[in-house]
């Protein structure tokens, strides 16, 4: 049984989970807080360097011409899910902090290699997954910013909009080493794939890096003194039912417009995630370190919650069609 419910755990989840204890036993204080801050924001623009050098121009272009589904992809991720996310605003009982943190995951684009590998074992269009899901980062570099300010600035009085500072921070710890990776990939791109390995940890690593800073302040802060066991079980009560809701819609959705089998299933699971690889830096990014640790709470619960119930769905899909 232990083993059971151990397998639904990735590695990564586990690891997480540790970074998030071991913030909570030792959090980063003084000149070592610094240290991990500096180390954290290099992670970050390394991150999105890599990530500009893996997207290919060939997988833009052939994505523009399914625009159908890439339409579908992008009104659920960055409409849809923002809709829902305000209304998540007025459950009652939930703490504006709390709230905030929910409307900032549903603004957040899809993942990427988890979209990929759900529609792969389904047996849908692995490569408009591809391109709906890269596009969803790309295009999330701006849009999210750009509604955590319209919708963010200022929730329960805890004046969170994007300052200049932010946005500066977003285009020079973002945006710039994300062009950058794209426009040196002629060059580098082969070296990115042949070092998939050291590519991931970096991936993971700048995450683990991220949370450790920002859970070790939001500790000092005195987090676990905001936060009760009743929050955490209203905010995963919450974001269960969020992403029922939209594997729900979803589905409705990739029946009533038409579409293939193979990419109604590339809706399904590009359209339901939310990515939790720019989450954590944006986060960092665009809200105080005494805030971010309970802002990224909802973000990390919804990751795990997604990647068991799209397993799920995958796998059933697989049984069906074989």
């Amino acid at each position: 049984m232990l083993r059971r419910l151990l397998s639904l755990f990735e590695p990564f989840i586990l690891l997480l989970l540790a970074t998030v204890l071991l913030a909570s036993i030792v959090p980063p204080r003084g000149a070592m807080a610094g240290v991990v801050a500096t180390a954290a924001e290099v992670g970050i623009v390394l991150l999105f360097f890599l990530h500009g050098a893996k997207l290919s121009r060939e997988a833009i272009w052939q994505g523009a011409r399914n625009w159908r589904l890439h339409l579908a992809v992008f009104l659920t991720t960055f409409a849809l899910f923002p809709l829902l996310g305000v209304g998540l605003r007025h459950v009652p009982g939930i703490a504006p902090l709390v709230a905030t943190g929910l409307l900032f995951l549903t603004l957040l684009p899809s993942t990427v290699q988890s979209s990929i590998a759900f529609t792969a074992i389904a047996r849908g269009n692995v490569a408009a997954a591809v391109c709906s899901a890269s596009f969803s980062n790309l295009i999330g570099i701006v849009v999210t910013p750009a509604l955590v300010a319209l919708l963010i600035g200022g929730i329960g009085g805890q004046g969170t909009g994007v300052s200049l500072s932010a946005v500066e921070a977003i285009v020079f710890q973002l945006l710039v080493p994300f062009v950058a990776g794209h426009l040196l990939r002629p060059w580098i791109g082969g070296l990115v794939t042949r070092w998939k390995g050291l590519v991931g940890i970096v991936d993971r690593g700048s995450i683990l890096l991220v949370v450790y800073s920002a859970f070790g302040a939001a500790v000092v802060e005195g987090l676990w003194h905001k936060v009760s066991a009743g929050d955490l079980a209203l905010i995963g009560e919450l974001c269960v039912a969020l992403l029922a809701l939209v594997l729900a819609i979803t589905w409705f959705m990739g029946r009533g417009l038409g579409f293939s089998r193979e990419d109604a299933i590339v809706l399904l699971f590009c359209g339901s995630k939310k990515s939790l690889a720019s989450g954590v830096p944006m986060a960092g990014v665009l809200f105080a370190p005494a805030q971010v640790g309970v802002v990224l709470l909802p973000v990390m619960l919804f990751h795990q919650i997604q990647l068991i119930a799209c397993a799920v769905i995958a796998r059933r899909y697989a049984a069906i069609s074989e």
